[in-house]
């Protein structure tokens, strides 16, 4: 047991002493498995006694009364059977020593006896000049007959004709073929040499017989009468087999309940224990509403009001030209303010017949401050239709610089400009647990990253890719590239094509090519002005059209300010005249 395990676990049997030994830390298993050096060796005597019961590894096990027999050590250095005299190994075998060059020398001359090695040497043919004749030379002279070039194999799978000339010798002893292969196309008649010069070859003899096309004649005959008669007869069942079927397959839109015969409870019947649910739901945890203001349970209340709050919602935008107008309808004694009781007058003006409890519940859904009474901002929040009845602001200022707003008629001050939307407030400085995780850690952005990057922009780009180079050089087009093409990808012109560097010719021609009209002298400006932003004095295409853009963008402005001035001048003259 080592000491840094002290205190990491418990120890449920205190009385006992811990098995092993205690080693300090730093210790090491060979100094666990060695004994000291500093430990008492076991006397002969005694170790022949142990080497009876429990003898060393690898040593025999040998009596004590025998221990110290000279006829044992004997036995053991003596070996039966005789001497056998080393040979080759099987690395030798497998792998001989290399011979020398005398030594191939003299293996050749040993081999070179055999006929087999003259006839048919190894690595080469052999030497047939003894048997040629004299006249015979085999450097200059060529065996076989000459083969004359007649047609390529091209020339006859495809020969060079016209299909109306291969037609025309295709059918080039057609009729001997009909004579002696019966050689016929698909749907010719067999000609039997009749005389057909009174009555057309085309003609047909008998009545047409009803038939159809599609074939069903043919499988009503290769139904038998019986299967027929019984795909129409009713389709007896075993009741037993039907039950069985019902109560072991499942249905559609039912639930499968193999035993529901066995349960003596009704099919209304819910097992388990019920669960009270919490007052508060999903959203007014997310939003963090208080208990005052939880929506779970109210959904009853909520519809209710939502059908009433439409229901106004209308009879105000086709009534009304302003939410002002609508309200100092609503405020009938012009206090600024709209109790309960104008609020009932309202709602049966516009035949909207309502409980006291629900106009009570309508009232407290309107009432945010509690105060009461509704004002302008609640009115407004709540009986606003999408935002496209005008808020009436702009006439009752009209109206207070006029001073048509009467004492005690809302005022414009009084009028809030800023409606309220949102139902709940936004939660400042919201922290999800996820976030809190390694908050504490450094972060990595100054780190260096390792590995190979997806996109190699240290490697520049070949100009002629292989097939097998599969690195992404930065040059390839995206997703979106590949999807909708530019103008400029479906001629075969591409993004380097841009950037590339060309001379002063090239690019006055490209720009002339593509309808760019300027004279000499101002395209040899804009030339100096593009070569002088290059360190070497490069241009390309984008780098010309860039600086192009941006002297017309120039001249421009140049023109919009010299009218400017020109119109600013013609109002002046008038003035002193």
């Amino acid at each position: 047991m080592l000491v840094s395990n002290t205190g990491r676990f418990r120890d449920r049997n205190p009385d006992i002493s811990a098995a092993g030994k205690l080693w300090p830390m730093g210790g090491t298993a060979k100094g666990c498995l060695e004994p000291p050096p500093s430990r008492v060796r076991t006397p002969k005597i005694v170790k022949k006694y142990i080497n009876t019961t429990r003898p060393d590894a690898g040593v025999t096990r040998v009596f004590y009364g025998k221990a110290g027999d000279e006829f044992l050590t004997r036995a053991a250095e003596m070996r039966h059977g005789l001497s056998t005299k080393p040979s080759l190994t099987a690395g030798q075998l497998a792998n001989p020593w290399p011979k020398t060059l005398f030594q191939h020398r003299l293996l050749d001359k040993r081999e070179g006896l055999y006929s087999s090695h003259q006839k048919a040497p190894l690595g080469r043919t052999h030497d047939q000049t003894p048997n040629i004749p004299s006249w015979f030379y085999p450097e200059s002279t060529t065996c076989g007959v000459k083969t004359l070039k007649d047609y390529t194999a091209t020339e006859i799978v495809n020969p060079p004709k016209s299909w109306r000339k291969v037609k025309e010798e295709d059918l080039v002893g057609k009729d001997l073929y009909k004579l002696s292969h019966s050689d016929y196309d698909v749907g010719e008649s067999y000609d039997r040499k009749y005389d057909w010069s009174q009555i057309p070859k085309t003609s047909m003899f008998g009545v047409e017989t009803p038939h159809f096309v599609d074939g069903r004649n043919v499988r009503k005959t290769l139904k038998w009468l019986h299967d027929v008669e019984s795909e129409k007869a009713t389709k007896i069942v075993s009741k037993r087999v039907d039950d069985f079927r019902e109560r072991t397959q499942p249905q559609l839109a039912m639930v499968h309940d193999p035993i529901k015969d066995t349960l003596n409870v009704g099919p209304d019947h819910t097992f388990g224990t019920l669960v009270k649910p919490d007052e508060y739901g999903a959203g007014d945890l997310i939003h963090c509403r208080a208990p005052n203001d939880y929506l779970r349970g109210r959904d009853r209340e909520r519809g209710i009001v939502a059908a009433i709050r439409q229901h106004l919602k209308k009879a105000n935008y086709h009534n009304f030209d302003s939410l002002l107008d609508a309200f100092r309808h609503y405020d009938r004694d012009r206090a600024g303010v709209i109790t309960i009781a104008q609020l009932r007058e309202v709602c049966a003006q516009f035949s909207l017949p309502i409980e006291p409890e629900l106009m009570e519940l309508l009232f407290n859904y309107c009432d945010v401050n509690r105060d009461g009474v509704i004002d302008y901002e609640e009115f407004a929040n709540f009986l606003n239709w999408k935002d496209k009845m005008p808020s009436g602001l702009n006439t009752a200022r009209k109206g207070s610089l006029e001073g048509a707003v009467e004492e005690g008629e809302l005022s414009p001050e009084s009028t809030p400009k800023i409606l309220m939307k949102q139902i709940d407030h936004a939660i400042g400085q919201h922290r999800t647990s996820n976030s809190i995780y390694g908050s504490v850690n450094l972060g990595t952005k100054g780190f260096r990253a390792y590995g190979i990057p997806t996109v190699r922009s240290d490697l520049p780009a070949p100009l002629i890719k292989r097939v097998s180079d599969r690195k992404n050089y930065g040059d390839e087009s995206n997703a979106y590239g590949l999807v909708n093409p530019s103008i400029y990808s479906n001629h075969g012109v591409h993004e380097k094509d841009f950037f590339e560097a060309r001379p002063k010719a090239e690019i006055a021609y490209i720009f002339k090519s593509i309808g760019v009209d300027m004279d000499e002298k101002t395209f040899d400006d804009l030339w100096e002005q593009a070569s002088s932003r290059h360190p070497q004095g490069r241009v390309s295409v984008e780098s010309f059209r860039s600086l192009l853009d941006e002297a017309r963008v120039a001249q421009m402005h140049a023109e919009e300010q010299h009218a400017m001035r020109e119109s600013s001048r013609d109002l002046v003259v008038p003035l002193y005249s």
